[in-house]
């Protein structure tokens, strides 16, 4: 059902019913994307690797694991662009993080849920603190090879930014379902626009969504 403006014109409306076919169209493949990715083989096995994170103040080691609070649950990685050659946290991913941190409440009731960096634990705390973060597990990977194995670093130390997908089996061995970076193809950092609800408000206008990027602090 279309939500209708009795002063509509006729070629709006004509112009909205047709939107209205294609908007139906794009949820369907959205919903036929997300099946087909429910379908790739659970046989990508990876190691236990060892990052850090900040506990009570202090820096300690955090195993790949142990971020399955819930070992019945999924892991969901967020790839977030600071440490190595990315020397200030990245602002783009500071907004999806912003957005995350009100929402992994809910996450956990369905996954388990951190973001991962390449950068130093305790700075990165540092920001997340700065920002008002409360809830969001704030890991550091840059001593392991996760990032540059799942390609989300390049030799040069380059930071990515995306999503990777992991579960436990029952023999506790670990398993990548499924990564993919916000840069795909030509469409620049569209790759992960479903995570985040802020550029479909923007695509909402008459203006549509530019070339606005965030910033930190407005």
């Amino acid at each position: 059902m279309v939500a209708r403006h009795p002063d509509e014109s006729p070629e709006y409306r004509k112009l909205r019913d047709e939107l209205q076919e294609a908007e139906a169209a794009l949820r369907d493949q959205r919903e036929r994307v997300a099946e087909l990715r429910r379908t790739l083989p659970l046989d990508t096995v990876v190691g236990d690797e060892t990052f850090s994170r900040v506990r009570d103040g202090q820096t300690m080691p955090v195993k790949l694991s142990e971020l399955f609070e819930d070992p019945d649950k999924t892991l969901v990685l967020m790839h977030f662009m600071y440490g190595k050659a990315q020397e200030h946290p990245c602002p783009l991913c500071t907004l999806w993080a912003d957005g995350y941190d009100g929402i992994v409440h809910h996450l956990r009731q369905r996954v388990n849920f951190a973001v991962l960096v390449a950068g130093d634990a305790g700075a990165f705390e540092a920001y997340g603190r700065e920002r008002g973060w409360r809830n969001l597990p704030l890991i550091s990977a840059g001593d392991s090879s996760l990032k540059r194995t799942l390609g989300f670093e390049d030799d040069k130390g380059v930071q990515l930014p995306g999503v990777s997908v992991f579960v436990r089996r029952d023999d506790g061995s670990l398993v990548h379902t499924y990564s993919q970076s916000a840069f795909m193809g030509e469409a620049g950092f569209r790759g992960m626009d479903l995570l985040s609800p802020f550029w479909h408000y923007l695509d909402l206008t008459p203006e549509g969504r530019g070339d606005f990027m965030p910033s930190k602090v407005y």
